[in-house]
């Protein structure tokens, strides 16, 4: 491995303090500043229209943007990671400098007139005038003059966004009152982000109304003092909560620990309301009849119609089987409820349904998944999974030791390269074959702590881009999980569910690992919103795949790979009550559109944002909350627990879905047959991943399918073709 001991580029470091991380921010804005108001008095369109080019405007921004990406990212980063407070609030305060700044350039109306004169100057504006859905293609980037079409499209967006940031809007009044709108905007955002990071709260239990909850979650709970001595103190976050609602025995701790999850930040409930008005005042201001229309126009679906037609017509679909679901778990919670003497009331609640689709699954398919989880010890696993991607996309992972580290860190100290003693690191190689080139880092960061993201994401740390001189510089990309710590007795083991996660979050990785394109700006996963889980969403089949489970598992006594009757058992439950996981999908896609969409801004001032996310849910899921029980239906806030749609799936989670029907087209029609086919994987990863935002996405699906996207794969998997 001598050959993969030098990394031609350094890693990160994490070194920074409150008081640097805050100074780097400011000093990344004054240095942009700088270079606008140089390029504003040099450049004059007005007196010498040829001196608005390409070259001369665009090109020294876009450098200043890669190389500030460089450092920018890893700022807001700290916020999300970070064992120390203040740490933490230096990140959010510096994510607030850049975010405050990026407000101010967007609106900056000298540097639009320079980027609008290069616009027209390259003959974009004329071609757009006389097709307005036109792609940007090879040759029309050539005629206008452009060096490629990433290079166009660029152009044209960059122009877009200062339009769509408030500079088509007169200045005076509307102007200023649409900045003001961007700024809390931003603000609310991460405010309700830091909230979650933040959330530490958590309910005592006595061991009998824990009964049923694994030991190995047990052990690790906080024993009680004092007043709560003999008990046990449950978090929220995910390794506590969902084997408690999927083991917990009694109905009353399940619905305790429900309800309480749903109000555990209540403190973002009129902020998320703030959010969604100034969405819809800021969307109307610029002349868009609602928010949804302003942000899906770029993306893929481009209307809104496109977006409601697909999740209204999904829903129809879905209906029948969700209800043929509920009343079969519903006769399994009578019996149930019967043999243990327990009173039904002839409701199946939320708080059920982990339970008994567990039980379920248990009982029909003889599936015990802490049984599966023995097969899938974490550190194997995560070795499993990078076998796979070296073999389908010609890349080596090569772990860094802790010599490793301290050999390669700029500083010679190995713990200034990671954020945290848990954080496994990786140098990331072509193979022989793709030219044994170097691709990146990658670190993982798998379980949790106080003050830590609480979910799984994988974070862009660095991009990738081609350098001034023509050389790359390459990504840096981070998977932050949170799944359960080893114990004394037992290694951390992966429940097949979060075996799915862990591949999906990898295959964002992987994407940002894969990407070529000359800016940061459409590096890797920075495609639009509605393809960028599509590329992960695809991998997520592999873990359905009996060749690769069985190559991924080795039970952490004995090594032995999962029997081949687990397996079979295994995959026959991949879509018990689909339907059912899906109408959830749909409840926060439709949720999400309907307050994007209100038909006015006083309709939207009156909404009850609480009762309508409760009421859509049950009439969506067809799944009872408490309001069965005579509850009002702003019994719980879960919107405000609903980071997404704060932190930029806003009008866009549409897209799990809809992406959804892009990775079933794609693995249908490409891997199905050979999952390991190392030619496809590899001409996957040229075609699609390389390619990022580079060129319009579907471009680069098409390419890759050789024909337009189909949903007839997508339904036929869920078994609803018609």
């Amino acid at each position: 491995m001598a050959k993969y001991a030098n990394p031609p580029q350094d890693p990160p470091l994490f070194t920074g303090t409150k008081e640097s991380i805050v100074k780097d921010a400011q000093a990344l804005c004054d240095g942009t500043r700088s270079l606008l108001d140089k390029l504003v008095a040099d450049i004059k369109p007005a007196e010498d229209p040829s001196a608005a080019t390409f070259e001369s405007v665009i090109r020294p921004q876009m450098i200043d943007e890669n190389n500030s990406a460089l450092s920018n990212r890893l700022l807001g980063f700290y916020q999300y990671v970070s064992s120390n407070e203040a740490l933490r609030d230096g990140s959010t305060e510096a994510e607030k400098i850049l975010d405050e700044f990026g407000i101010e350039c967007s609106m900056r109306e000298d540097v639009f007139r320079l980027v609008d004169a290069v616009y027209k100057n390259t003959g974009l504006a004329e071609s757009a005038e006389k097709d307005k859905d036109r792609l940007i293609t090879e040759s029309l980037a050539k005629n206008a003059g452009l060096q490629n079409v990433e290079s166009a499209r660029l152009l044209e967006r960059e122009r877009k966004s200062y339009i769509k940031n408030g500079l088509g809007l007169p200045e005076g009044e509307k102007r200023a009152r649409f900045k003001e709108i961007k700024t809390r905007l931003s603000q609310i955002s991460i405010a309700f982000q830091k909230n979650l990071n933040e959330e530490n709260g958590g309910l005592w239990f006595t061991p009998e109304e824990l009964d049923g909850v694994p030991q190995d979650v047990l052990d690790t709970l906080q024993k009680g003092k004092d007043e709560n001595e003999g008990k046990l103190r449950l978090s929220f976050k995910y390794p506590d909560l969902f084997p408690t609602l999927k083991f917990a025995k009694n109905p009353e701790t399940r619905k305790k620990v429900f309800i309480e999850n749903e109000n555990k930040c209540n403190q973002n409930v009129p902020l998320f309301k703030e959010a969604i008005l100034l969405r819809d005042e800021a969307a109307r201001l610029l002349g868009y009849p609602d928010h949804a229309s302003f942000r899906i126009e770029d993306k893929m679906a481009k209307t809104v119609k496109t977006v409601m037609d697909f999740l209204n017509d999904l829903k129809s679909r879905l209906v029948a089987g969700g209800q043929k679901e509920i009343d079969h778990l519903l006769e399994l919670k009578k019996k149930d409820h019967e043999a243990r003497n327990l009173p039904f009331d002839g409701n199946y609640y939320l708080w059920d349904h982990r339970y008994y689709d567990r039980l379920m699954v248990e009982q029909e398919y003889q599936i015990d998944e802490n049984a599966i989880a023995e097969y899938f010890p974490l550190t194997s696993t995560v070795a499993g999974m990078l076998r796979i991607f070296e073999e389908l996309f010609g890349l080596v992972f090569v772990e860094l030791t802790p010599e490793d580290r301290k050999r390669i860190s700029p500083t010679g100290k190995a713990e200034d390269i990671a954020w945290h003693e848990d954080v496994i690191i990786f140098s990331v190689w072509d193979d022989a074959g793709e030219g044994e080139g170097f691709v990146g880092y990658l670190y993982l960061d798998l379980h949790p702590r106080p003050g830590k993201y609480g979910h799984a994401a994988n974070f862009n740390l660095q991009p990738g881009f081609l350098k001034a001189d023509g050389t790359r510089h390459y990504p840096a990309t981070a998977l932050v999980c949170n799944f359960s710590k080893p114990t004394e007795k037992k290694p951390s083991l992966l429940k097949h569910d979060e075996v799915v996660t862990l591949f999906h979050e990898l295959g964002h990785g992987i994407h940002d690992l894969a990407g070529r394109t000359q800016y940061s700006r459409y590096h890797g996963t920075s495609t639009v919103r509605d393809f960028v889980e599509a590329p992960s969403q695809m991998l997520e089949n592999w873990c359905w795949t009996p060749s690769q489970l069985k190559s991924l598992s080795s039970h952490y006594k004995t090594g032995e790979s999962i029997p081949d009757d687990l397996v079979k058992k295994l995959i026959a439950t991949k879509h018990v009550n689909d339907a059912l996981f899906n109408l959830r999908q749909l409840h926060f896609g439709l949720f999400d559109m309907t307050v994007h969409t209100p038909k006015s801004h006083e309709e939207l001032e009156k909404l009850e944002v609480s009762d309508l996310y409760n009421k859509l849910r049950t009439e969506i899921s067809q799944i009872k909350g408490p309001e069965a029980q005579g509850e009002p239906n702003t019994w719980g806030n879960g919107q405000a627990t609903f980071g997404h749609l704060i932190g930029g799936y806003d009008a866009g989670y549409y897209g799990y879905l809809s992406s959804q029907v892009y990775s079933t087209d794609m693995f249908y029609t490409v891997f199905k047959s050979n999952p390991m086919d190392g030619v496809q994987g590899r001409r996957y990863r040229h075609t699609v991943l390389e390619k990022g935002g580079s060129q319009d996405e579907m471009v680069s699906l098409e390419n890759f399918l050789g024909r337009k996207p189909s949903s007839e794969a997508f339904y036929k998997e869920l078994g609803l073709t018609s």
